[in-house]
């Protein structure tokens, strides 16, 4: 059981534009973008920052989010942190990279676990 990478959230409306700011800043290009049609978002990755792209309406239910850790096994952290005392807000889910959950910390952190998939 291993967290593989942190990522700070950064909520945006118009993803192009804040890809173009946050590739900048940085100095690296985006190392993955997607949409994720269902929840009418849309993500990309620059280094250590997940940005999230949607309305205000759409990006609302994900806000209280304060990061998404890249773990080896979202099923075996949520095993491990209700028994430290997590609640988990939502179970395990399909999502467009592999699996996540939403899991609120004993210290009222709320943190997206997020598994993806196994590459052949």
């Amino acid at each position: 059981m291993k967290v593989l990478k942190t990522l700070i959230r950064v909520y945006v409306e118009d993803l192009d534009s804040g890809l173009s700011f946050y590739e900048n800043l940085l100095g690296i290009k985006a190392r993955s973008r997607f949409d994720y049609p269902e929840m009418k978002l849309e993500l990309a990755t620059v280094g250590d920052i997940l940005l999230i792209a949607g309305s205000k309406e759409a990006l609302k239910p994900f806000q209280n989010t304060n990061a998404t850790f890249l773990v080896d096994s979202v099923e075996k952290f949520r095993n491990y942190l209700e028994q430290q005392g997590g609640k988990i807000i939502r179970g395990i889910k399909d999502v467009p990279t592999g699996w996540n959950m939403i899991v609120k910390h004993p210290d009222g952190a709320v943190i997206e676990y997020v598994e993806h998939f196994k590459e052949n």
